[in-house]
């Protein structure tokens, strides 16, 4: 994006808060962020959260680096990790809890969400799967575990549209919300 697109303001706050605070109210036990280029930034945007911060020592190694920093950080009592975007604000309400919901009911090591039919983001791993997120390289995420083995992943459909995640400039503008007024 050329500018520290989780920093740009997303109505009146970081994008990155705006992220952050969907997912601590999807009632998750901890947060945990992976800071890369723009930690101290990152770090001040984020102030007042209760979050943990995990730095990547090699950010330009693409996305998978991320997750398997982030990973490699959790506790030996962790039994799952939610994995989410920094960059995706407008994540509706109701995705997590339905995620951790079919985590619960089902016993699937890997639970993501279907938007009208298309897989997105945030995906929940069980911990049983954690070495494979930790082994992961380059830019792909962690497509690649969810795509491994069909039989472990529970599908959550629902009829939103993908909520979008901003990686250029254009994105950004076009879906920005105004900034509220105080």
């Amino acid at each position: 994006m050329g500018r520290a697109k989780l920093l740009l303001d997303w109505g009146g706050r970081p994008v990155i808060r705006r992220a952050v605070e969907q997912v601590k109210a999807g009632r998750v036990d901890e947060v945990l962020v992976v800071l890369g280029h723009e930690a101290p930034t990152i770090r001040e945007a984020l102030k007042g959260l209760p979050v943990r911060f995990v730095e990547n020592p090699e950010p330009e190694a693409g996305q998978a680096s991320s997750i398997a920093c982030g990973v490699s950080a959790l506790g030996p009592g962790v039994g799952a990790a939610l994995i989410a975007l920094g960059d995706q604000p407008a994540l509706p309400p109701e995705v997590i809890p339905r995620l951790l919901q079919t985590f619960h009911e089902t016993g699937k090591a890997i639970v993501a969400p279907l938007y009208r039919g298309v897989q997105g983001n945030p995906v929940l791993f069980a911990a049983a799967v954690f070495p494979e997120l930790r082994a992961l390289t380059g830019d792909r995420g962690a497509r690649s575990v969810v795509e491994k083995d069909p039989a472990r992943v529970a599908l959550v459909s629902f009829d939103l549209a993908m909520p979008a995640d901003l990686d250029t400039f254009e994105d950004y503008e076009r879906l920005r919300p105004p900034v509220n007024p105080v």
